[in-house]
């Protein structure tokens, strides 16, 4: 693959996640308002895009409850600040089994499993301009968890997202979610060209040596347009590879809780450090309207 570095790059911040890092962190934010307060923080650094999960504000567990998600999407609306919504559609998948000798019953605590309706639900209600597909089941780190993403449910999932207008970000941990996601543009379920983020370094998928990043990065079409992210202190070395490799990148709390060898990190400032190491390679960091205009976005109001 020739080097094409990408000249005009936007950054994603994922805010917060849906996993244990808010005991690990007092930057990782919780109720609605921080959630929102940091997405907007992360937009004013130079974030042109905010991923969001919601979590229960009182103990930091992820969540699907759809006031939160509401809530959240309106203060970033009413904020000065202008950003591209991006929000998850990966809740309402999880399978934690009982374990390896009595795998069922499925063990409650984690087990979340609703129906592609009710997964979709929260992006009806507020109509982000983009909300995440994750193009396959997968192992996690976990033992006993999967999370699962059959064909049929992101069929159906892609579908809603298609007729809702909003532009799915497909989510590639693997190469075979790639392969899956070109046969649901094939079927026409997803329109092209379309949005991938490359997810790399995540156990148990794509590991994130340079290696297995190009061939990731090789098998997207030449017409989609695509960022890639890696976990903790691998986040920014990927900032630098993704620009060189000719795409955008995702930096934020989700994926990554330092700046530096102990020294934890807000979402602004992961932001930050991702602007200084894009603009330090020549790189111009393009703002919301840009990729609104570069992907075809529409910024709606909810119902």
């Amino acid at each position: 693959m020739p080097l094409a570095m990408n000249r005009d790059v936007f950054i994603t911040c994922a805010v917060t996640g849906s996993g244990g890092t808010q005991d690990r962190s007092p930057h990782v934010p919780r109720s609605p308002k921080e959630i929102a307060d940091s997405a907007i923080a992360a937009a004013r650094a130079g974030a042109a895009v905010v991923h969001c999960h919601v979590r229960d504000p009182d103990t930091g567990a992820p969540s699907r409850r759809r006031d939160l998600y509401r809530e959240v999407t309106e203060r970033i609306r009413d904020a000065e600040v202008d950003v591209v919504l991006n929000l998850t559609a990966g809740m309402g998948g999880d399978i934690v089994f009982g374990g390896v000798e009595a795998p069922f019953p499925v063990n409650q605590q984690g087990t979340d499993m609703v129906g592609a309706t009710e997964r979709m639900a929260h992006v009806a209600d507020c109509l982000p301009e983009i909300c995440t597909l994750d193009c396959g089941t997968m192992n996690f780190a976990e033992a006993d968890y999967v999370m699962t993403n059959t064909p049929g449910m992101l069929r159906a999932m892609g579908g809603m997202m298609t007729e809702l207008g909003v532009r799915p970000e497909i989510e590639a941990f693997d190469t075979g979610h790639l392969w899956f996601a070109k046969q649901l543009v094939e079927e026409g379920t997803l329109t092209s060209p379309a949005l991938v983020q490359l997810c790399m370094g995540v156990p148990w998928g794509a590991p994130n040596d340079l290696n297995t990043f190009l061939a990731m990065v090789n098998a997207v079409p030449a017409d989609w347009t695509w960022s890639a992210f890696s976990l903790g202190r691998e986040q920014m070395p990927y900032v630098a590879a993704a620009v060189l490799a000719g795409g955008n990148v995702r930096v934020g709390l989700e994926d990554n809780l330092f700046l530096g060898k102990g020294q934890l990190a807000t979402n602004a400032q992961l932001v930050e450090r991702a602007v200084t190491i894009i603009e330090g390679m020549g790189g111009r960091i393009i703002g919301p309207q840009a990729v609104r205009d570069k992907l075809g976005l529409v910024k709606r109001a909810p119902k």
